[in-house]
């Protein structure tokens, strides 16, 4: 198990600095950074920060998923922006880099059957959001109806999240100090597989 140790000394290190810069100033610009950015156009969710924020400060755990949420749904509006306004000049770009035209295909025909509950399912759940964001904007979904549904969706996604590290926060940290060199490397396994679904999948 050699190797296992060394796949994870890295992922540690980096876990124990992510940890102390929960009481910084500086965690929760990163973090709402980080929401922003994946509702529009970065593929890293920010489930991840969310969660190590609420495993070093666990009574902080509702705060940090308010900054996440309200981040992710400005991110989302950012996202529609580029579908409504400029999707004709950046789409090859998106669809080379981001997700694939299929998803794109499919997401629009999802919005032809219902715009909220699209909108609302893809902010609850771990599938992409930018795709639904910059999708809804390319096919003009109607925009308190957008926003209304990412709000809640990505709510009660993070506070999900939050009310578990609130609530049960020192024994899950304990399995992960545990067992953090096997979890970080079926992290980056579903990480990878992430890109995999993001790209020729979704």
């Amino acid at each position: 198990m050699e190797w296992l140790r060394k796949v994870g000394r890295l992922p540690r290190r980096l876990y124990d600095w992510t940890l102390h810069w929960a009481e910084t100033p500086y965690a929760v610009p990163a973090l709402a950074i980080l929401a922003f950015a994946e509702s529009s156009f970065f593929p890293v969710p920010p489930d991840v920060l969310l969660i190590v924020l609420a495993l070093a400060a666990s009574k902080r755990a509702f705060w940090f998923a308010t900054v996440c949420a309200v981040a992710s749904v400005l991110g989302g509006l950012a996202g529609y922006g580029i579908g409504y306004f400029v999707w004709q000049g950046v789409d090859q770009f998106f669809f080379s880099y981001v997700f694939s035209e299929e998803a794109f295909r499919k997401v629009a025909a999802l919005y032809q059957d219902n715009a909220f509950w699209t909108v609302f399912t893809a902010g609850f759940t771990p599938i992409p959001f930018k795709v639904f964001t910059i999708t809804g904007g390319v096919c003009q979904v109607d925009l308190p109806t957008f926003l209304l549904a990412s709000a809640i969706g990505r709510s009660m996604r993070f506070f999900a999240v939050a009310a578990l590290f609130f609530f049960f926060g020192p024994p899950i940290k304990r399995f992960i100090d545990k067992y953090f060199n096997l979890l970080a490397v079926v992290f980056t396994v579903l990480l990878i597989g992430g890109f995999v679904v993001i790209k020729y999948v979704l």
